[in-house]
C-alpha cells in the first residue's frame, strides 16, 4: 500500500512540474508581432500616438479605475517607473471599459502613480487582445511585443526582467 501511495505522490508532483513549467514557458514565449500604432487622449487632454515612442521601450499598462488587482500592482509599477526614470523606458497607462464618470488620471494621482494615463482606450484594449484587467505589454525597441503579463502582483521579478529585457 505505501508502494502505491508512493508512485501516486511522485506521478503527481512530476505531473505539476510539467504544468508549472509548460505554464512559465508559454508566459515567457515572445510574441513576434508588431505593436499596432494607436492615438489617444491622456487624461489633460493631450494627444498621444505610439508612433512617437518609435525606438525606445514602452510598458502599456492595460486597467480600470475599478479593478482591485489593477490597484495591487500599479504600486509595484510605479516603483520601477521610478527605478528606471534614468532610461529612454516609457510606461503607459490605458485605462479602459470604465464606469461612466471615472477619472483614471485622478485616480492614479491620488494614489500617488505618476504613470501618464491614456483614456478611452477600449479599441486600443481591442487591437491587442485584452480581455482583462490588469494586462501589462512590454514592447521592444523595434516595436515588437516582448511579453504580456496579467500578474497583479507588485513585486513580480519577471516584471524587472521584463524591463532589463527591453532596455538591452
Amino acid at each position: 500500500m505505501k508502494f502505491v501511495w508512493s508512485v501516486v505522490s511522485i506521478s503527481a508532483l512530476l505531473l505539476l512540474s510539467f504544468i508549472s513549467q509548460s505554464t512559465a514557458d508559454a508566459a515567457a514565449k515572445v510574441d513576434e508581432s508588431v505593436a499596432t500604432n494607436f492615438e489617444l487622449m491622456t487624461s489633460d487632454g493631450q494627444s498621444f500616438t505610439l508612433h512617437d515612442y518609435a525606438g525606445k521601450p514602452v510598458i502599456l499598462h492595460f486597467w480600470a479605475t475599478w479593478c482591485p488587482y489593477c490597484k495591487k500592482l500599479q504600486p509595484g509599477l510605479e516603483k520601477l517607473r521610478l527605478n528606471y526614470q534614468h532610461t529612454d523606458l516609457q510606461m503607459i497607462g490605458i485605462s479602459f471599459s470604465e464606469d461612466a464618470g471615472a477619472n483614471p488620471g485622478q485616480s492614479l494621482l491620488d494614489r500617488g502613480i505618476k504613470m501618464t494615463t491614456l483614456v478611452l482606450g477600449d479599441e486600443v484594449a481591442n487591437l491587442y487582445g485584452i480581455t482583462g484587467t490588469p494586462t501589462t505589454v512590454f514592447i521592444d525597441r523595434s516595436g515588437h511585443i516582448a511579453w504580456m503579463s496579467n500578474t497583479s502582483d507588485p513585486d513580480d521579478p519577471n516584471l524587472d526582467k521584463a524591463i532589463q529585457f527591453l532596455l538591452k
